[in-house]
């Protein structure tokens, strides 16, 4: 299994939430989308977005943040493209409720700009693609949560 979505099961998912609620079953999605076949792998995410970032971003973004980003960059992912597009929709939506769980999605987002750069150079056309989409947002991101003070 290597090393990725290490120390995943240190995040106490049962205490945060995502857009239908808890978010315990946000760790057995990271996993399918890790190891899972191309539909397991790809229903898992469909999820994943809905929970933590199509609609907003909520405290269980902030903590999956990290494992996505793993995942992105991880070969065997099946699907390191959606994977990316998910990490460009957490930067993009907002929880005007919720400001500073806002701002830290964001912040975990924009965090992994090396890497996002990286991804621009992989040998995957479409990780390429997405890459260079999540790039530009996250270098003309700006948002009231994110301004500089």
């Amino acid at each position: 299994m290597g090393t990725i979505l290490k120390g995943m099961h240190r995040v106490r998912w049962h205490e945060l939430t995502h857009a239908y609620g808890s978010a315990e079953d946000v760790p057995g999605r990271l996993s399918r989308v890790a190891w899972g076949d191309a539909r397991t792998s790809a229903e898992a995410l469909s999820d994943l977005g809905l929970w933590l970032g199509e609609l907003a971003v909520f405290d269980a973004t902030v903590a999956a943040v990290p494992f996505l980003w793993d995942l992105a960059v991880a070969d065997g992912v099946t699907d390191r493209p959606g994977v990316i597009e998910l990490l460009q929709a957490i930067l993009e939506h907002a929880n005007a409720a919720q400001i500073e769980v806002q701002h830290a999605a964001h912040r975990a987002v924009l965090d992994g700009r090396s890497t996002a750069g990286v991804l621009t150079g992989d040998e995957d056309p479409a990780v390429r693609v997405a890459a260079r989409g999540l790039a530009a947002a996250i270098d003309g991101h700006v948002c009231a949560s994110c301004r500089p003070a």
